[in-house]
């Protein structure tokens, strides 16, 4: 099977598979995830799936074993948890956590993804810029930008100014 023709196949049948799949397995996401995964499987073996004469079935085979053995995994997981104990309850974030966040997502991404590799991965201003690709100088620039865009929207609201600041 060539490229064009795996990609008329994928074309006509992801939806009708997708659909057997969701019946299958009662959970439209679920069925989503494996049809996509058992077609990247299928990628790698087209020619096979063209000798085979019916990749449809294939497709529809490889992604019903993938279900199950989510199911599978998940079965064992829940017994593991049952034989262990229920995990430890952990607080959800608090409100200065989230704030942050909502900062952060404010910024620009290369801005943010800056921002994060130096303060919160502890990255120098060389290795950020050696895993990213630029000049420490502009690194630095988009560090003060980001601080200063931060201090900004981080700003206490219930602090008010002194006079003639």
């Amino acid at each position: 099977m060539t490229v064009e023709e795996f990609e008329e196949f994928y074309a006509q049948a992801v939806a009708r598979l997708t659909g057997q799949l969701y019946v299958m397995v009662g959970d439209l996401h679920e069925a989503q995830d494996v049809v996509q995964e058992a077609f990247v499987k299928g990628w790698s073996r087209r020619r096979q799936l063209d000798r085979d004469g019916q990749p449809e079935a294939w497709i529809r085979t490889v992604a019903w074993r993938l279900a199950a053995s989510r199911w599978r995994f998940r079965r064992r997981s829940a017994d593991a948890w049952k034989r262990s104990g229920a995990p430890p309850h952990v607080e959800g974030p608090g409100p200065e956590k989230v704030a942050l966040v909502e900062a952060l997502r404010a910024l620009p991404a290369q801005q943010r993804r800056i921002m994060t590799l130096h303060y919160l991965c502890d990255l120098t201003v060389e290795q950020v810029a050696g895993e990213m690709g630029l000049s420490a100088s502009t690194v630095k620039t988009h560090l003060s930008r980001g601080r200063s865009a931060l201090a900004d929207r981080l700003q206490d609201p219930r602090i008010e100014e002194a006079p003639g600041e």
